[in-house]
């Protein structure tokens, strides 16, 4: 039997026990995941014998004067139902009807492995989302073949410069950060300085498990940063989280560059995928496909409910 439960009586160990077992399950559902990126949440769960959780659905929320609201939360694609083979409750609407019991709005993002919905309940709406992702299990020359003709000429222009531009390890998240803020900030994403605070608390607890990977380009001259990215490894792959570009460095096909040297490293892990973590804007979408990469789509589910205050309106 399926159970709401706050964040106090959460069992983290437990959850994260779960996350584990659960097949094809992604980073983003781990607790330290969610402390570092929603601090507390709520959750719909399907017990198990000594405490331990079969199911869970995390709930995101914020208390709003209308009500509870289910968010997603920042630096974290997608989140939803997860599964273990000893669930017994595997049906999204019964997690659903959870949810709107409690929340008076609800955004989420579901899994790739969602789709396709079943009937969601009354209120409920799903629209799609794209990422794309590369299979990883090529070796490295079977992927580069399958780049675009356009890609392998920057990659080989790069190659024949007297000093061609190298790939290094970073170690310090507050310069990709002040890159971003340089050259993209609150006119491009809606997002201010005190935001990334979470993004700093992810790549804290993921350098803490051995899981981050900073990457980066600098002029060989000046020692300019060009660009730089924040990779995440898991047991499925690898995940493209964060990244920043200066003009400098998109004029001299940097990202092109650090991502062919990231794929070089991780080509011929079969079963895994490098997931580019983005795609529904039509000019990145078109980037990540120089690198033979597939748009994946995942669902992104909305629940409103009327405000209690229109409903006595209506009496």
């Amino acid at each position: 039997m399926l159970r709401l439960l706050a964040f106090a009586d959460l069992d983290l160990a437990h959850w994260d026990a779960c996350v584990a077992a659960s097949p094809g399950a992604l980073p983003y559902a781990h607790a330290w995941w969610l402390q570092a990126t929603a601090g507390r949440w709520a959750a719909v769960v399907e017990p198990g014998p000594a405490g331990t959780y079969r199911s869970l659905f995390p709930l995101p929320l914020k208390w709003r004067p209308w009500g509870w609201v289910g968010f997603q939360p920042l630096f974290t694609q997608q989140l939803g139902l997860v599964l273990t083979p000893e669930s017994q409750e595997t049906h999204l609407a019964d997690y659903l009807a959870f949810i709107a019991q409690k929340c008076t709005s609800f955004y989420q993002q579901l899994p790739t492995a969602a789709l396709p919905l079943p009937s969601l309940p009354t209120g409920f709406e799903a629209t799609e989302r794209l990422t794309y992702h590369l299979d990883l299990g090529p070796d490295y020359a079977t992927l580069r073949r399958g780049y675009l003709a356009a890609c392998r000429r920057h990659l080989r222009k790069n190659s024949e410069l007297a000093q061609p531009l190298q790939v290094a390890a970073g170690d310090d998240i507050e310069e990709l950060i002040a890159l971003f803020l340089t050259y993209r900030g609150p006119k491009h994403t809606g997002l201010r300085k005190w935001h990334y605070a979470r993004l700093r608390r992810v790549y804290a607890v993921l350098q803490a498990r051995g899981l981050a990977e900073l990457r980066q380009i600098r002029h060989p001259a000046t020692g300019e940063l060009l660009t730089g990215a924040l990779l995440v490894r898991h047991p499925g792959g690898v995940i493209y989280l964060f990244g920043a570009t200066s003009p400098n460095g998109r004029a001299a096909s940097a990202p092109i560059i650090l991502l062919d040297d990231a794929l070089r490293h991780y080509a011929g892990r079969p079963g895994q995928v490098f997931d580019f973590e983005g795609g529904s804007i039509p000019t990145i979408a078109r980037f990540f496909a120089n690198f033979g990469a597939r748009p994946v789509p995942y669902p992104a589910l909305t629940f409103t409910s009327t405000p209690w205050s229109l409903r006595w309106m209506r009496l």
